[in-house]
């Protein structure tokens, strides 16, 4: 990482802002399975977080292809889509995988186009630390200053635990849409299923719940009793299609 050491590094205060940013933003993201909210929900709270950071932004790159931005104003979404242009330090930030760092933008010349849209929208100090999500999914966090020279090296530091602490909570984000999608698929494959199907049927009318409901009320059973969800389902209906005594 490109991190200016000139200044001292160790403050307790900023260890603590630190801390309790990267405690916030785990409880946060510990349960979300969509990555696009995770996205919304890391930006706001890094903006309300971050002491003298006015707007926070995050470039996201699927497969090596921009895939859109989050950012914690709509209005400056711009700055953080690469689709907008890929001449801006989030790009930088990404393609070096270093930090990139512009505590003043009237004096910027490595991104004029981006650097003149910045400033009109009011943005003064930019800091872009690149985020590693996993084999498909990389990114960019973005600090934004209204003011020039107030991003320091402790901002640096932070961006960059940041960074590191995103890229992980990210990638858990991403398994759990996976999975999520994967258990979808094997509920739908379980709902097409003979005698899984009837035992779903069956809890159905007896509990007057849905399909997916009726299918845990198995998969609970089956836990419970520490047998296969399939014989479970047959020991129901078995239960169920045996003619009563008269």
């Amino acid at each position: 990482m490109n991190l200016d050491t000139r200044e001292p590094t160790i403050d307790t205060l900023g260890v603590l802002e630190t801390a309790a940013l990267l405690r916030e933003l785990t409880a946060g993201l510990i349960a979300v399975d969509d990555f696009d909210a995770a996205l919304g929900r890391l930006v706001r709270i890094a903006r309300d977080a971050v002491p003298e950071v006015t707007w926070c932004g995050f470039t996201a790159l699927r497969a090596g292809e921009p895939a859109g931005a989050a950012a914690s104003d709509p209005a400056l979404a711009g700055l953080d889509d690469l689709r907008h242009g890929p001449d801006s330090p989030p790009m930088t930030a990404i393609r070096r995988r270093e930090m990139t760092i512009a505590p003043d933008l009237d004096g910027e010349q490595r991104w004029p186009a981006w650097t003149a849209r910045a400033r009109g929208l009011g943005v003064r100090g930019v800091i872009s630390a690149p985020v590693d999500v996993d084999e498909q999914a990389i990114g960019a966090i973005n600090l934004y200053a209204d003011a020039g020279g107030i991003l320091s090296t402790r901002h640096q530091l932070t961006a960059m635990l940041l960074a590191e602490h995103a890229g992980l909570l990210l990638a858990a984000v991403r398994d759990r849409a996976r999975q999520a999608e994967r258990a979808g698929e094997i509920d739908g494959a379980l709902l097409g299923e003979g005698v899984v199907s009837q035992a779903i049927g069956v809890i159905m009318t007896q509990r007057g719940c849905p399909a997916p409901e009726a299918l845990e009320v198995l998969r609970s059973a089956a836990s419970s009793l520490d047998i296969p969800l399939r014989e479970v389902a047959e020991r129901l209906v078995t239960t169920v299609s045996r003619p009563r005594e008269g």
